[in-house]
C-alpha cells in the first residue's frame, strides 16, 4: 500500500530544527578540531599526516583545507609535486571565496603553471582576492596595471592597489610606491613621499628599498645629504647580495679614499 508523507505538526518542527542545529554544531566543532590538528601536523613538518587530515576536510568542501592542500601539492610536501593538482584544489577553494586561494590561483595563471599562461585570468583572480583585502593580490594587481599585462596600462590604478597593500605593511608595495613618487608616475613627483615609503620598506629589510634610500641620502633628495647614511643603507642591501648596492658601496668607498 502506498503511503504519503504527512506534514510536520507544530510540536515536531522545533524538535527537527534543534536536531539540525545540533548536527551543524557538532560538524563545525569537529572541523575546527581537525583543521587545528592538520595545521599542528604541518607545522611539525609531518606532511603525510597533515595531508591526510587536510584531505579529509577538503573533500567535504572546507575551503581552508582545500587551499592548504593546494599549497602542499605545489611544494611537493607529503605528496609528489603536482601543479595541476594544486590548481584543482585552489580553484575549489577560490570558487568559495577563499582570498588566499584566489591569490594562489592567480599566481599559477600568471606563471602558466598547471594551467595555460593567461594574464587576464590572473587579473581576474587577483582582483577577487584584492577586493577582500589580500595584500599580496593587491600588490600583484598593481604590478599588472603598472606593466599593462592583462589590463590596459594605468599608473593611477597601479598606485591605488600598491597603496592599499603598502598600508598593510607589504614591503614590495611600499618600495613600488616610493618609485612612483620618485619618478612622478601616477602621482605628483615628491621625493619626501618617496623617502617615506622606501624607509618603511627598508626597515623591513627589503634590499631594493635600502639601496634606493642610500641613493637619496647620497644625492640629498628629500633628505639632507649624508654620506654616512647612504653608506649605512647601501651596506645593509649589499650584505643581502643586492648588486646595485654593492656597486654603490664600492664607488662611495673609492670616492672617500680619493679625498
Amino acid at each position: 500500500m502506498r503511503t504519503t508523507s504527512q506534514p510536520l505538526n507544530n510540536e515536531t518542527k522545533p524538535l527537527t530544527f534543534l536536531l539540525v542545529l545540533t548536527v551543524l554544531f557538532l560538524f563545525t566543532s569537529s572541523c575546527s578540531d581537525n583543521i587545528q590538528n592538520a595545521h599542528d601536523a604541518y607545522n611539525k613538518k609531518d606532511y603525510k599526516e597533515a595531508h591526510k587530515l587536510f584531505l579529509s576536510l577538503a573533500i567535504y568542501g572546507v575551503a581552508q583545507a582545500q587551499n592548504k592542500l593546494g599549497w602542499m601539492y605545489s611544494k611537493g610536501q607529503g605528496v609528489p609535486q603536482d601543479n595541476k593538482e594544486a590548481v584543482k584544489w585552489w580553484r575549489l577553494a577560490a570558487e568559495q571565496g577563499n582570498a588566499d586561494a584566489q591569490h594562489n590561483l592567480g599566481w599559477m595563471y600568471s606563471k602558466g603553471q598547471g594551467v595555460p599562461q593567461d594574464n587576464k585570468e590572473a587579473v581576474k583572480w587577483w582582483r577577487l582576492a584584492a577586493e577582500q583585502g589580500n595584500a599580496d593580490a593587491q600588490h600583484n594587481l598593481g604590478w599588472m596595471y603598472g606593466k599593462g599585462q592583462g589590463v590596459p596600462q594605468d599608473d593611477k590604478e597601479a598606485i591605488k592597489w600598491w597603496r592599499l597593500a603598502a598600508e598593510q605593511g607589504l614591503s614590495q608595495a611600499q618600495n613600488n610606491l616610493g618609485v612612483m613618487y620618485s619618478k612622478g608616475l601616477g602621482v605628483p613627483q615628491d621625493d619626501k613621499e618617496a623617502i617615506k615609503w622606501w624607509r618603511l620598506a627598508a626597515e623591513q629589510g627589503l634590499s631594493q628599498a635600502q639601496n634606493n634610500l642610500g641613493v637619496m641620502y647620497s644625492k640629498g633628495l628629500g633628505v639632507p645629504q649624508d654620506d654616512k647614511e647612504a653608506t649605512k643603507w647601501w651596506r645593509l642591501a649589499a650584505e643581502q647580495e643586492f648588486a646595485p648596492a654593492q656597486h654603490n658601496l664600492y664607488q662611495s668607498t673609492r670616492n672617500f679614499t680619493r679625498r
